[in-house]
């Protein structure tokens, strides 16, 4: 049975970290620390959504790495600095992604003057290898697209097997990804909505793409505050995993697919909705492209608005998708607020708009019209399975094949999982004490803010 305790580990390790953090005058955020700061809601309007209920999405755009993944390997990474489990002076931080996770592991690495290691699929867009490249990391480019995601564990078992100096990050199974968005994005979604709320105004629904599950862990915070919340997540229909155990290949950049992931608390799941990755891909074309943007002002969307709209990215498209379907099956009203993640930006994207404007043909005004009427006011509610008891024990047990069958863990975790009621409140209610790990740890390193 996996042991869920935090304690020293090594001295050693722990004495060395503490140097180089010293060495480098770099202080460790606690949990707390991080839930605090001041993060303005961006909003996409009804002249855009087409739905009554309100959809408000937090932007990735503004962290150091241009999508908020950097949050969530820092949730991963500084538990094992403060607890001994890493020894900078030997370990390798490998970061196994679908994109923007790597990109974050990356990131945190390098303000460690740690050697991070990036694996990543192949087809994934060439601004992810070129940021990784310049940041002056090891990458790794496995078979295939975003739903490879077995080929990414083979790369890392592979190097685990050359040197132990490898030490895995999988945010697949690291608590610590979902952990952060549990204590922060999850109490920054509940202090915006405080914030912007209007008179008769109800926190309806959290939607987020599954990926890593990392993300829709913030639903398990807001239904501890929100509890007739409905929470939906999201995958492309060209690799419907969770709605209906399907495979393939997609577009989506960033979700990963293909398996459900260790860290995700299925029970907390009402919903599972498969989204057409042409359609995030056409919303991405209308929200970008000149034509787009001034068909769309044309039409009555506030400009400011409009001019933000390259805040989303492919995932974020997509995001925005499944919020409108949610919108649309619970029939939604004005007096219902829906929040959603806007992972990363165009500037990710922007080698894919060429490829769609020298494939699909240039950007125009009728297709701009074509795009907003059939991908945004017609989005229908197919695609998308309200779950039941058994529905969502069915997904569960999907993560028999990949996490005991393939990667080696205890089955008996996996039906504590299910089963042991303080299971998923024991991991959630962890950060006190990493908190408390950090604090004495910033304090042997000496350096102050």
């Amino acid at each position: 049975m996996e042991q869920w305790n935090w304690k020293i580990e090594n001295e050693d390790y722990n004495r060395r970290t503490i140097n180089r953090c010293k060495k480098h005058r770099i202080v460790l955020p606690t949990f707390e620390q991080m839930k605090k700061p001041e993060t303005i809601p961006e909003k996409i309007p009804r002249e855009v959504t087409g739905v009554k209920a309100r959809i408000v999405g937090l932007v990735g755009k503004f962290f150091p790495t241009g999508a908020h993944k950097v949050g969530a390997t820092y949730g991963c990474l500084a538990p094992y600095l403060v607890a001994g489990r890493f020894n900078p002076d030997y370990h390798k931080a490998v970061w196994p992604s679908t994109g923007n996770y790597c990109r974050g592991g990356v990131f945190n690495s390098a303000l460690m003057d740690v050697h991070a290691v990036a694996i990543l699929p192949e087809e994934m867009s060439q601004e992810r290898f070129d940021w990784l490249r310049e940041k002056g990391a090891e990458v790794y480019a496995t078979p295939g697209c975003e739903s490879n995601v077995k080929e990414i564990y083979d790369k890392c078992h592979e190097l685990e097997a050359e040197s132990d100096e490898y030490l895995i990050f999988n945010q697949f199974d690291q608590f610590g990804n979902a952990i952060w968005h549990y204590e922060v994005t999850g109490y920054t979604i509940e202090q915006l909505f405080h914030k912007i709320r209007r008179e008769g105004e109800h926190l309806s629904g959290y939607v987020s793409a599954t990926g890593s599950a990392g993300t829709i862990a913030a639903g398990d915070y807001l239904r501890e505050k929100f509890p007739l919340l409905k929470v939906v997540g999201a995958e492309a229909l060209q690799c419907p995993t969770l709605l209906m155990n399907g495979f393939g290949g997609h577009r989506i950049e960033g979700i990963g697919d293909k398996h459900v992931p260790w860290i995700h608390n299925v029970k907390n799941t009402d919903a599972i909705t498969a989204i057409d990755d042409e359609e995030s891909l056409r919303l991405l074309r209308l929200f970008n492209e000149p034509e787009g943007q001034q068909w769309l002002i044309e039409q009555g969307a506030p400009e400011e608005a409009v001019r933000k709209l390259p805040y989303l990215g492919i995932s974020s498209c997509a995001n925005l998708l499944a919020s409108i379907k949610l919108a649309k099956y619970f029939e939604m009203k004005e007096n219902d607020v829906i929040f959603t993640i806007f992972t990363d930006s165009v500037e990710l994207y922007y080698s894919r708009l060429e490829e769609m404007n020298r494939d699909w043909g240039a950007y125009s005004s009728r297709q701009a019209a074509l795009d907003w009427g059939n991908v945004v006011q017609k989005q229908k509610i197919d695609f998308f399975k309200e779950l039941s008891f058994y529905d969502k024990k069915t997904i569960h047990n999907l993560k028999y094949f990949t996490w005991v069958e393939q990667q080696g863990k205890d089955v008996e975790d996996l039906n504590a999982q299910w089963y042991r009621e303080d299971y998923w409140k024991e991991r959630f209610s962890i950060v006190p004490e990493w908190d408390r790990l950090i604090e004495r740890f910033n304090q042997k390193a000496g350096v102050r803010i």
